[in-house]
């Protein structure tokens, strides 16, 4: 019975991971695993709450202009199956940002979260630290998925991990914003 759960649990992970991100690996990924999951203002929760995904990618990008908004998810396109449902997000959204060399993407999608990143906005920042967690967990398995996390309230920010620290840390002095 355990072998068959465990089994079990590998195929929805790898299933997810699918998901989390997209086909394809690239060697310059960081040689150091990016620091993740900051909170960046717990009074920002409730504020936070009614934001959309589209729309926090519009404020990041007022201080961000690399950053481009590519899509914007519904429930037909979702590629995580996770929007709406049971502890999953309530908005998402892709974006692009023209500091990642587009040779380091070549033939991944336009949404792909190696071209930029993407913001998942939960109901609350419980769920949203869940889920950073559980992708930092396929992370460790796979360094192609590697991630920079950025929590403000329900909303996970997540950003290329094709971009510099310093870059990144640009998103996290945005989401000080949301």
């Amino acid at each position: 019975m355990h072998i068959r759960t465990a089994v079990a649990g590998l195929a929805v992970a790898g299933t997810l991971v699918v998901g989390c991100s997209s086909t394809g690996s690239s060697d310059t990924s960081p040689s150091t695993s990016p620091k993740s999951t900051s909170s960046v203002d717990a009074a920002s929760a409730e504020k936070s709450a009614a934001l959309t995904a589209q729309v926090a990618v519009a404020a990041l990008g007022k201080s961000i202009p690399e950053l481009r908004l590519v899509r914007v998810y519904d429930e037909a396109n979702d590629p995580n199956h996770l929007l709406g449902r049971p502890g999953g997000y309530t908005s998402k959204a892709a974006f692009s940002d023209s500091r990642v060399s587009s040779a380091d993407v070549e033939g991944l999608d336009k949404d792909a979260i190696e071209r930029g990143g993407s913001v998942e906005v939960f109901k609350s920042e419980d769920e949203a630290k869940a889920r950073a967690k559980y992708i930092e967990t396929i992370a460790k398995s796979m360094p192609s998925a590697t991630e920079y996390h950025y929590i403000v309230g329900g909303t996970l920010i997540r950003v290329s991990n094709l971009l510099t620290p310093t870059q990144a840390k640009d998103y996290q002095a945005a989401a000080k914003s949301l």
